[in-house]
Order: structure tokens, then C-alpha cells, then sequence
């Protein structure tokens, strides 16, 4: 395997986490529930994930500003305009997988 720098590790991983988040931004279709049922993680996973990183570095980002970096707007705004209401089928997966959420 290719040895990399510790920069250049960390200038691919936040590479990498721009490109997953814009295609996230893109993909409106897909739900947060169905993320979650088939990869254990969604938008609002991503957005805790990164307000604790910045928590941790002394940055005081709330989970809505943390959010907006996620979803590229207010999330109450991405909720109005494209969340829907889950299925008794996506309800019923979740359950199954996530059965302590």
C-alpha cells in the first residue's frame, strides 16, 4: 500500500467527506430512514459526527450549524422541502435494526 503523509491522509479523508456530503445533497430521494436501514448512519450521523470533531478542537458549532454544513441548508428547511413520511415497511426495517433507537 502506498505510504501517505499524515497531511495528505487528512487533505483525502475531508476530500473524500465533501464528496460523500454533496452527493448526499444531491440524492433528496433517498431518506434519512433509508440510510439508516442500510448503513447504520444518516445525514443527522454525519452532522453529530462533525460537531463533536469541532467540539473536540475547542469549536463551539451546535448541531443546527452543524446540520446546515450537512444538509446545505437550515434542516428544517430540507425537512419542508424533502423529507416524507416513512412507510410502515421502512418503520418496520428500522426496528429491526436499530431495535434501541
Amino acid at each position: 500500500m502506498t505510504q501517505l503523509t499524515q497531511q495528505q491522509r487528512t487533505e483525502f479523508e475531508a476530500a473524500a467527506f465533501r464528496t460523500l456530503v454533496e452527493h448526499l445533497r444531491q440524492r433528496t430521494d433517498v431518506q434519512n430512514i433509508d440510510l439508516m436501514n442500510l448503513g447504520g448512519f444518516c445525514r443527522n450521523c454525519l452532522s453529530n459526527w462533525y460537531q463533536q470533531a469541532a467540539n473536540e478542537a475547542g469549536v463551539d458549532l451546535s448541531k443546527s450549524e452543524a446540520r446546515e454544513i450537512v444538509y446545505g441548508m437550515p434542516y428544517d428547511d430540507w425537512k419542508d422541502r424533502f423529507q416524507t413520511e416513512a412507510s410502515e415497511e421502512q418503520k418496520a426495517a428500522f426496528a429491526r435494526s436499530h431495535p434501541d433507537h
